[in-house]
């Protein structure tokens, strides 16, 4: 019996690529090279964020905790989310958001879609509110695995009673911590690898299903 399902936020429960990207996008620039830098080892998930902050700088250099809420909050559900999470909880089963996005954007998804524990990286601030350029890292892009290990260390719940649902090749460690792992809208032919079963359809009714078969007829 699954107890505890884990999510992916980006490209997973909304429907964006990165909510990172989503603020780049607002404001016309990217990070491509600070992403190249990270995924060559380059940097760390401190100064990747670090990075990310100063783009914003640019274009804001007061930008705040309410600037970015007010970003972010144009970004959409991915279809099918409010019925999976219903389903969930009809059932009983635990829920928690693992992100390496935006805890701004993770808290709001929590709330409209009731996750029982949401995890995501966020920014320290001065006493007005003012991103101060540092950010607060709860989630390594590339240690979701040890994550999930603390909240089922915490829920008493073991990889035989959990599910996760990823779209990219860091939601492998999720994969690893749990008896099923479904790859929705997969990016990438890791995150297909190592998947016991592929979503391709974006609408998120379909995982349920796959947590919980129907009963075959006896």
């Amino acid at each position: 019996m699954i107890r505890l399902v884990a999510f992916d936020m980006d490209g997973t429960l909304v429907d964006v690529k990165s909510s990172w990207a989503a603020v780049h996008d607002h404001f016309g620039d990217s990070n491509a090279e600070a992403v190249r830098l990270f995924e060559t080892d380059q940097i760390d998930d401190v100064e990747f964020m670090r990075r990310d902050i100063a783009l914003w700088w640019k274009h804001n250099p007061r930008i705040t905790v309410d600037d970015l809420e007010a970003i972010l909050a144009r970004v959409p559900l991915m279809p099918g989310a409010v019925e999976l999470f219903q389903g969930l909880r009809e059932r009983h089963v635990l829920t928690a958001i693992v992100s390496g996005g935006i805890d701004l954007l993770a808290r709001r998804i929590g709330r409209e879609l009731g996750v029982d524990y949401v995890l995501a990286n966020g920014f320290r601030v001065d006493s007005g509110g003012r991103l101060t350029g540092e950010g607060t890292v709860r989630v390594p892009i590339k240690g979701k695995e040890e994550v999930l290990r603390g909240i089922q260390a915490q829920l008493g719940v073991g990889p035989d009673e959990t599910a996760s649902v990823g779209n990219s090749d860091i939601d492998v460690g999720l994969f690893r911590r749990s008896r099923i792992g479904v790859a929705f809208l997969p990016e990438d032919d890791r995150v297909r690898a190592h998947a016991t079963s592929i979503v391709e359809v974006k609408d998120l009714r379909r995982v349920l299903p796959l947590l919980f078969p129907p009963a075959r007829p006896s």
